[in-house]
């Protein structure tokens, strides 16, 4: 037995060689087949070897690019002109955090105010959802910040001083310093505008042009505030790129949830194109294999391999394929916005439950906000009752008289100093005053509890022991509120 095991060992000694253990630390001493090299790149921004993969697209000046530009341009413009504009002295949009205000369309709302912000919010969110489930990331190509700024201002800037306006989007030699450090002055000026154009939504125009003028040590906290949103876009822009849709922004993770079948996207025809091949050759597709549509594609995609996460449909593809196709004297659209279903011989439906229920719970919102709107006092007043005794009995002048001690909570909404005044119309006989004497004051965004007694004669209630009435609240304004209350007297 120990014969046989031995001959066994020296054979094996003999023949084989004992498996070698690979130390991955140490590339040195594996060899290449140790490891499987991807078949593709497994992120389109990322080599087989881990490194980074820079997108340099090149430019594909079609139907859907010039149109993409018009709109681009036209939200630049929007963009930096909105802080400007005013309805009745307010700007049109203000996010005002340090006093807790937020203005929109002329309209001063408070943290009182969430219902109403909430259901703003709740319109923008299912928006985004219908026009998702419609056009799929329709949004993202032509009107998101990052894709209109880096595809219409920062590229721009790159082709100029890099030189990477050739058709694989690379440039013929390497740039020279100076036009990198030219670039890299342009970039941070950009930046800076755009900084300055950010703040101004939260501090205003007003207060950003006296921060401009004035020295940085007056005011720091606003300048570290400028000097970190200008890094933030500096390296987005310059370095993060195409990597904020693919990596830090979810919402190409939700348009799986938000897209179907029907959803109009950005699409190959398979039927059409495969198999691939060049022009010349017979019982080939349309598709000729050029990689035209990956080399102008701003995430570095291939659309060719179907719907994904990366693609946000800003139709570059679908410029370079028309142009190409037309260079053959074949028909356009072998890449086109269409869906899944009708790339698949299937009839595509626009009515379907998801765009109907999205429009009217848009409409249900947008009515809602309306109607509470309209509804909106330039101040809020709620009535409490003093604690203690429900009344008490005085005598004025030999004459017994009731008095009710309560307290108003009043909030004041609009965007002055407000004076408040209170009445009771209904029964005859009836007074009330301030206790503090004066009318109370209020500063804009001003609360504050003022106490006020409101005196009538005992024969008022009767046997009954309370009767019903309206106090009347009005501001400087002409603003008022009526307020239901019972008087409350001996039965």
């Amino acid at each position: 037995m120990m014969n046989d095991q031995q001959s066994n060992s020296d054979k094996h000694d003999e023949g084989q060689s004992s498996p070698r253990v690979y130390h991955l630390s140490n590339p040195s001493e594996r060899p290449d087949s140790a490891l499987l090299a991807p078949e593709q790149h497994v992120l389109p921004t990322l080599e087989s070897d881990g490194s980074r993969r820079w997108v340099n697209p090149s430019l594909a000046q079609g139907f859907f690019w010039n149109r993409r530009r018009i709109v681009a341009y036209a939200l630049i413009a929007f963009f930096v002109t909105l802080p400007h504009l005013r309805i009745g002295g307010k700007p049109l949009v203000l996010i005002d955090i340090l006093h807790r205000q937020f203005t929109f369309l002329g309209h001063t709302f408070y943290p009182t105010d969430s219902p109403l912000l909430a259901l703003l919010g709740l319109s923008g969110f299912f928006t985004i959802m219908f026009v998702t489930a419609m056009a799929g990331r329709v949004w993202c190509g032509w009107g998101c910040p990052q894709t209109v700024y880096i595809e219409f201002l920062f590229r721009p800037i790159d082709r100029m001083f890099l030189g990477t306006s050739r058709r694989n989007g690379n440039s013929t030699k390497s740039p020279a310093v100076l036009n990198k450090v030219l670039r890299l002055v342009v970039y941070i000026v950009c930046c800076m505008f755009l900084a300055h154009t950010f703040l101004s939504y939260f501090v205003g125009t007003d207060q950003l042009a006296k921060w401009i003028l004035g020295s940085p040590f007056k005011h720091p906290v606003a300048f570290l505030v400028m000097g970190v949103a200008t890094g933030a876009m500096l390296f987005d822009f310059l370095y993060f790129r195409e990597q904020f849709c693919m990596i830090a922004c979810p919402y190409g993770r939700f348009q799986s949830v938000m897209l179907d079948r029907h959803s109009w996207i950005v699409s190959y025809d398979q039927k059409r194109g495969e198999p691939r091949g060049k022009a010349k050759l017979e019982g080939i597709g349309d598709c000729v294999d050029c990689n035209r549509c990956v080399t102008v594609c701003p995430t570095g995609i291939d659309i060719r391999r179907g719907l994904q996460l990366e693609c946000i449909h800003c139709a570059q593809c679908i410029d370079a394929c028309d142009a190409v196709m037309e260079k053959l004297g074949r028909p356009i659209g072998l890449v086109r916005y269409s869906s899944q279903d009708a790339m698949e011989g299937r009839k595509s439906q626009w009515l379907r439950p998801r765009t109907i229920i999205y429009p009217t719970l848009i409409i249900s919102a947008l009515s809602l906000f309306t109607y509470v709107l309209s509804t909106k006092f330039s101040f809020d007043a709620r009535l409490l009752r003093s604690p203690g005794a429900p009344f008490t009995s005085v005598n004025e002048n030999g004459v017994a008289t009731i008095q009710n001690n309560i307290r108003l909570r009043l909030v004041n909404r609009s965007d002055k100093k407000q004076t408040y005044y209170i009445e009771v119309k209904d029964p005859p006989g009836v007074t009330l005053e301030w206790s503090d004497g004066s009318a109370p004051q209020l500063e804009p965004n001003g609360t504050m509890l003022a106490p006020a007694s409101i005196r009538f004669p005992a024969q008022i209630t009767g046997s009954v022991g309370s009767v019903a009435t309206n106090l009347i609240i009005r501001d400087e304004s002409g603003s008022e509120q009526v307020i239901p209350f019972r008087l409350i007297g001996p039965r």
